[in-house]
């Protein structure tokens, strides 16, 4: 059987990559580094005092006293392991790459909710990029951006797209059809159906994915400390090299914190009650049928 050099043509599509666009990767970079050191500058240039109050409050607001005594004791437990701003270089990271990856996936989810077409084509690139090793993402992000934060976030972007595409596609079309066909009889444009009635009752589906996109930004950054990402990645990659286990629990731990903390929060933010045209078609729609002569 003869060996397909498949490897060996990738790599010099990247080459040429580089060769042709050598701007675009530096603006790309350029941007990304400012984002994310503001972002950071943000997070630890306040007493984690600060921010522990307002995560808390946050957490109050969003899901009860119950959350917030959690977020309060747990974040207390992050500063007092001296691991606060390695935590906050990781939660920059997060919230950029999650932001990107909801900005790219959700709008891809609503071209392939509409078009059939579309969904087919997207789908097993979503297969590829959710069963791609996570290690593999670092390496061209790498050759692109070299090594620091840029290549850490770029990856993690990429990685955390997909659920953010299928679960807008899920929710969008879960929507009622009859709903959808009570808007097109009100003389509804389309634009106006997808926002005040097929996102608003998509919304659910639509924060789950937003929910799985951090979770898995979180993971990837832990795997980004390889490229040289900073944050809890570096503290648990150093861990590992030196066999050091006290330092490996306790950046894991500061990890798993985070990670509730966002899934918690974001998840209470899904089940928040939807508004928007809809609910003003589903008494409509009922009032309809409970005069057609079916519902007598």
């Amino acid at each position: 059987m003869p060996r397909i050099e498949l490897g060996a043509i990738v790599e010099s599509f990247i080459t040429w990559l580089l060769r042709a666009f050598p701007g675009l990767f530096d603006a790309v970079s350029a941007v990304l580094t400012v984002l994310v050191d503001a972002l950071t500058a943000l997070l630890t240039g306040p007493s984690y005092l600060l921010w522990i109050a307002v995560f808390g409050i946050v957490a109050l607001l969003v899901r009860g006293v119950g959350l917030a005594v959690f977020t309060v004791l747990a974040f207390l437990l992050i500063a007092s392991l001296n691991l606060w701003p390695e935590t906050m270089e990781s939660l920059a990271v997060v919230l950029v790459a999650a932001v990107l990856a909801t900005a790219i996936g959700v709008p891809l989810g609503i071209w392939a909710a509409r078009r059939r077409s579309a969904s087919a084509v997207l789908r097993p690139v979503l297969d590829f990029m959710q069963t791609t090793p996570v290690f593999v993402y670092l390496i061209p992000a790498v050759f692109f951006f070299g090594i620091g934060v840029v290549p850490g976030v770029v990856a993690t972007t990429i990685f955390s797209i997909p659920p953010a595409v299928r679960l807008t596609e899920l929710g969008i079309r879960g929507v009622d059809p009859e709903v959808v066909e009570a808007a097109h009889a009100f003389g509804a444009h389309p634009r106006q159906i997808l926002r005040e009635i097929q996102l608003p009752m998509a919304l659910p589906s639509i924060m789950a994915g937003i929910n799985q996109v951090i979770m898995l930004a979180l993971s990837m950054v832990v795997v980004a400390g390889l490229a040289g990402a900073g944050g809890l990645g570096s503290v648990v990659v150093s861990a590992v090299t030196q066999l050091d286990i006290a330092a490996g629990f306790e950046g894991g731990l500061a990890v798993v914190i985070l990670a509730i903390f966002l899934d918690r929060v974001t998840a209470a933010l899904a089940d928040r009650p939807n508004r928007g045209l809809w609910r003003r078609l589903v008494p409509a729609r009922k009032v309809a049928g409970a005069r057609s002569p079916s519902a007598v």
